[in-house]
């Protein structure tokens, strides 16, 4: 079962967290994209976009930080963090 864990951040403190299961037979890829997908869906946010330094820390960490840079709108918080939990 893949599980991807969603947290929202803001001075500090997780104000917002999620779990994300997905048992589909898709690709990683595919179930990353989706998961965040649905966590943006479940908090009215738009989705992130990836800049290279999100991919490499995602590739080497399982892990990756969205802050207001990642956004075209503005966001109340100070950043978004995902992290994959179970593959």
């Amino acid at each position: 079962m893949f599980r991807l864990w969603g947290k929202i951040w803001t001075d500090n403190h997780m104000v917002k967290d999620t779990v994300i299961c997905d048992e589909t037979n898709d690709t990683r890829t595919h179930k990353i994209f989706n998961s965040l997908e649905e966590i943006c869906y479940l908090w009215d946010l738009s989705k992130p976009i990836w800049l290279d330094h999100n991919i490499s820390e995602f590739q080497r960490h399982d892990k990756t930080r969205f802050s207001a840079d990642n956004f075209i709108d503005a966001i109340d918080f100070d950043y978004l963090e995902i992290q994959i939990l179970e593959e």
